[in-house]
């Protein structure tokens, strides 16, 4: 398995392993499904911001991907990031989600980021827990601030001090 920088012309195999997990999952409140483009146009945003998204591949074979960028938005928050990590069928549990969090961490501590959100779906408790068996400190509960499937959801609130 390799991580790498996600490029304009990955675009499309992302859409294809990120629109069933919008569509068919809790594990992202977001129910408008990616365009190809959509999802180039957020691979430069994040790269022109400094920050970063990354694929995990085997065999030339996208795993998942990662992805942060400024938690909320003005410059008091300009050292405060969120990410976003989703993984494709079969390759949870094989240290995917570790590698990619890792090396997004890596580069947000290179881009002088302080701290590492993660906001997870409530209805995702292996999400929850992978974070803290990393180190993040499960912060808050917004609830029911999610909709979606015709019912609200609860947003758990992870953080680490990078």
């Amino acid at each position: 398995m390799i991580t790498r920088a996600a490029q304009a012309d990955d675009a499309p195999a992302i859409a294809a392993l990120w629109n069933p997990v919008i569509r068919d999952t809790a594990i992202t409140f977001n129910s408008q499904e990616k365009s190809a483009a959509d999802i180039a146009a957020d691979i430069a945003a994040r790269r022109a911001a400094g920050h970063e998204f990354l694929l995990a591949e085997e065999d030339g074979r996208l795993l998942g991907f990662a992805a942060y960028g400024q938690f909320r938005g003005g410059p008091g928050y300009a050292r405060t990031g969120e990410h976003t990590i989703i993984l494709g069928d079969g390759a949870r549990g094989r240290g995917v989600g570790r590698a990619l969090l890792g090396a997004i961490e890596d580069h947000a501590r290179g881009a002088k980021m302080h701290t590492m959100f993660a906001g997870v779906s409530g209805e995702n408790p292996s999400a929850v827990a992978f974070h803290e068996r990393l180190g993040y400190l499960r912060i808050a509960v917004l609830a029911q601030v999610g909709w979606k499937f015709g019912r609200w959801m609860d947003l758990v609130l992870l953080q680490k001090r990078l």
